[in-house]
């Protein structure tokens, strides 16, 4: 889905025009602790919409960091609750047992569109903490955002089997394992976030391109700002989504770019 530019028809390709100005929904975005001191809201605020991001949907640890952001832009920011506090606690939370109270506090006073992201796997997932925070999804209706392996995205459904999961990062699995897992799961979607196998130089990779094909209403794409320094890639990882996207189909790009985001995360008011 490249055309030839006008330019230099013999040795330049860009990208088809209607892909340049494509909405992005970023479905993995951080706005933690350690950020706002050297980028303070407003200058995040103005990177979304400097990079074109239709929506972003933002977790923190802890979580006033993305109130802040909502504050100022309630338009673009659509907010998770994360579990942690900060950042030390993403391989301690599991058996933190102050956590549920923490999310229970979050929840009574703000509204959230998921919970998430967070890190589990495996046995770990049919812990006491998860399942309360399962528990908290259900009683909220709320979406599960999980950096997992597919282990535990299967407990996380055989717990709640009517949850709604955001899969971070696609659970790092290749596009075989994805495809099998939501051709198993209809309740499941994946991010793209913090991973560049799928596509090199504006194409999409063969196998990759098989499973956005297979079910192109369950991608959206993330940048991860895990990392301070990572709010200065949104612009870029904008770009370079846009790129690969043009390899596909209008209407599957227009999916995967903001179309499945809006359907499934409506800001929360």
């Amino acid at each position: 889905m490249w055309v030839r530019s006008t330019a230099c028809a013999a040795l330049l390709w860009t990208p088809l025009a209607w892909s340049t100005d494509l909405p992005i929904f970023d479905a993995h975005l951080h706005y933690s602790h350690d950020a706002w001191e050297n980028l303070p809201p407003a200058d995040a605020v103005a990177i979304l919409k400097k990079a074109g991001i239709k929506h972003a949907l933002i977790s923190s640890s802890g979580d006033d960091g993305q109130q802040k952001m909502k504050a100022l832009a309630p338009d673009i920011v659509i907010t998770e609750l994360r579990p942690y506090r900060s950042r030390g606690e993403i391989g301690t939370w599991v058996r933190d047992a102050s956590v549920p109270a923490y999310l229970e506090e979050r929840l009574a006073k703000f509204r959230y569109s998921g919970i998430g992201e967070f890190h589990l796997y495996g046995a770990d997932a049919d812990l006491p903490v998860p399942r309360r925070m399962v528990e908290l999804a259900r009683q909220h209706n709320l979406y599960l955002h999980a950096h997992s392996d597919a282990d535990a995205v299967e407990r996380l459904f055989q717990q709640w089997p009517q949850a709604r999961i955001l899969w971070a990062h696609a659970g790092f699995a290749n596009p075989e394992q994805v495809t099998a897992m939501l051709a198993k799961h209809k309740n499941l979607w994946c991010d793209l976030a913090f991973r560049t196998d799928h596509a090199s130089g504006g194409k999409v990779d063969a196998d990759w391109r098989k499973a956005f094909l297979a079910f192109p209403d369950r991608y959206l794409v993330g940048t991860d700002s895990f990392t301070p320094e990572r709010w200065h890639y949104v612009a870029e990882h904008a770009r370079w989504s846009r790129e690969w996207l043009a390899d596909l189909p209008r209407a599957v790009a227009e999916q995967i770019a903001w179309k499945n985001g809006e359907r499934l995360f409506a800001p929360a008011k």
